[in-house]
């Protein structure tokens, strides 16, 4: 079994390649092959396309899918409204009869 190591950072910039390469490092520095990096914000272009070329696994999770992930999951979050979608019921109106 793997272990899947963990940096979240709340960031007002995107977050550039030397960041995820200080990430790297740290991987390893504990000789795993596996990471995520979370942020509030974006990540660079350069960052992107540097953890999508090295051999260990970095999975880079932004603001946006961060918020996706946390309504998906329940995460952080409540409800605020819900609605009834109602659709026709054609068995109601079977040729022939009335319903009303």
């Amino acid at each position: 079994m793997d272990t899947i190591y963990l940096q979240a950072k709340r960031w007002q910039g995107s977050v550039g390649r030397p960041e995820i390469q200080k990430f790297v490092g740290a991987l390893q520095g504990q000789r795993a092959k596996k990471g995520v990096f979370i942020t509030s914000s974006s990540f660079t272009a350069e960052a992107i396309d540097y953890a999508s070329r090295i051999d260990t696994k970095v999975v880079l999770i932004d603001g946006p899918l961060l918020a996706s992930l946390m309504m998906d999951f329940d995460v952080g979050v409540s409800v605020s409204a819900s609605y009834i979608v109602k659709r026709i019921d054609s068995d109601y109106f079977e040729e022939g009869e009335v319903g009303l």
